[in-house]
């Protein structure tokens, strides 16, 4: 009688193990696949590079330097020549706007050259970076303010700028209708104060994008002791006159007279994601030494 009890009992217990690896089944069930990473174009990957970030204090060091050195060469009783062409002056026969006794002070385009949109830079690198859309940037204008970044060494050159008696004048294609988010933007990255119609001229609607008009008007107020952008519109229109392909562009930045104003008197920013800067054909963008690779194959 024992015998098929302990037999009983022998299957229940063998059952019992028998439903255990189900249940450990079920538990180590294999993990979900990581998530791969987006990939990030390569021109934001490079807007937000340690090496762009370096360029960037080298420009706004070598700009302070230079500032700081003519303000006080003037201090000296030295004439100092202004950074913005006279009317009428051309590249290749420059003349410079007159300072004669007025205030110093200094030009600087606002995107990508005194602020990184960080924030529209995010939302163009997460679609793929699609082409610009005016609609869309136009609602960043309105509700960006706070999204933003000092590009690396602005903050530290301005401030000291500033305590040296020299007057930041910002430039932009920004409308004038998002003035008040302009300036909030600048305040948000530590580049205030900035007043419309002092310090800081916009683009009124239906207004062009050149910026000579308007970099003429500060002349008359400031002695403009340099200048600071990120494509060369931001130094004169002629860059961007109709016509000029990307050689002709290179060759009008590199002839003499203007060669000689880059680090003395303007100073550029690296920005690859958008502007002028990033047109051309594949002849135009390499017009000599087009190596065909190897024939017949890599050995």
């Amino acid at each position: 009688m024992l015998r098929p009890a302990l037999a009983g009992a022998a299957c229940l217990a063998l059952s019992a193990c028998a439903t255990m690896p189900a249940a450990r089944t079920a538990v180590e069930a294999p993990p979900a696949p990581a998530a791969v990473p987006q990939a990030v174009p390569k021109v934001f990957q490079w807007l937000g590079s340690a090496e762009a970030a370096a360029i960037s204090r080298q420009s706004y060091g070598a700009l302070s330097r230079y500032v700081l050195d003519r303000v006080a060469a003037r201090k000296r009783g030295e004439a100092i020549e202004g950074a913005v062409l006279a009317d009428g002056a051309s590249l290749d026969a420059p003349r410079w706007a007159d300072c004669g006794a007025r205030p110093p002070a200094i030009v600087l385009d606002m995107d990508e050259t005194a602020i990184l949109n960080t924030g529209a830079n995010y939302d163009s690198a997460k679609r793929g970076d699609p082409p610009f859309d005016a609609a869309r940037w136009d609602v960043w204008e309105r509700d960006g303010a706070g999204l933003v970044d000092p590009v690396p060494g602005s903050v530290e050159a301005l401030a000291s700028l500033r305590a040296a008696g020299v007057t930041p004048i910002f430039i932009s294609n920004r409308q004038t209708r998002f003035a008040e988010q302009a300036v909030r933007s600048l305040a948000a990255a530590g580049l205030g104060p900035a007043t419309p119609g002092e310090t800081m001229f916009l683009r009124d609607a239906g207004a062009g994008s050149g910026k000579d008009a308007r970099r003429a008007a500060v002349s008359m107020r400031f002695c403009v002791v340099a200048m600071a952008g990120d494509q060369l519109g931001d130094f004169s229109d002629l860059f961007n006159a109709k016509g000029l392909d990307p050689v002709a562009r290179r060759a009008l930045a590199a002839q003499p007279a203007v060669a000689a104003r880059w680090g003395q008197g303007w100073f550029l920013m690296p920005n690859p994601a958008y502007g002028p800067g990033d047109a051309g054909t594949l002849e135009q963008v390499f017009p000599d030494h087009r190596w065909p690779g190897p024939v017949g194959g890599v050995r």
